[in-house]
């Protein structure tokens, strides 16, 4: 038993290890279009991320994220493009409470 639970955390901590992020030695360095993708850039492929997604199943010169970034914008924008496409979850939270609040009034 102590084995098994030692290969299962050992097993864990190896793709938990596998996902760290590295560096990113293009930061800042122009690409392919002579340019370096800020916020605004980092938005719209965060958008269009899942989509992105599908088809870098199929061609494999497709990628979902810009290694030719300004770095901390480019990524905030990217976070928050994908936020966007997917609702964010701020206001389904709220209407789900007050419906729970609606039905412990009614006596539901």
């Amino acid at each position: 038993m102590k084995l098994t639970a030692f290969i299962v955390a050992l097993v864990f901590l190896l793709i938990l290890a596998a996902c760290a992020p590295g560096p990113n030695n293009l930061k800042g360095t122009v690409g392919p279009r002579d340019k370096v993708a800020g916020f605004w850039t980092g938005v719209w492929q965060g958008f269009i991320a899942p989509f992105v997604l599908l088809v870098s199943l199929f061609q494999h010169d497709v990628n979902i994220y810009e290694v030719h970034n300004n770095g901390a914008w480019y990524n905030l924008g990217y976070v928050f493009g994908v936020a966007c496409f997917f609702g964010g979850g701020g206001r389904k939270s709220g209407r789900v409470k007050r419906a729970e609040q609606t039905l412990d009034e009614n006596g539901g």
